[in-house]
């Protein structure tokens, strides 16, 4: 799913259906998950899951084009661990 079938999606549930207006509401959900993320908080949506940050280590890396030693700073990545009821969902529609 692309962000433009998310946006077409909000568009058939609305009243009205307006593409411009699902596409705000997809916009502002997006943008306030970033800025919540940026601020170092945590976001959870029951019944889906939850993002938060973790802090990655500094560590000594290699090149992989000259095989030389790079040392990698350390720095905070998103993380998202699926809730309950979403590994549910997604376990009981195995092949």
């Amino acid at each position: 799913m692309t962000k433009s079938d998310l946006v077409n999606d909000v568009a058939k549930a609305i009243p009205g259906g307006k593409k411009r207006d699902a596409e705000v509401i997809v916009n502002t959900l997006f943008d306030r998950m970033t800025e919540a993320l940026t601020q170092g908080d945590r976001i959870e949506i029951r019944g889906f899951g939850s993002f938060h940050l973790r802090e990655r280590k500094a560590r000594t890396g290699r090149n992989p084009k000259t095989s030389d030693k790079v040392q990698v700073p350390s720095k905070k990545v998103p993380f998202f661990k699926a809730g309950k009821q979403l590994k549910k969902l997604v376990d009981s529609v195995r092949k």
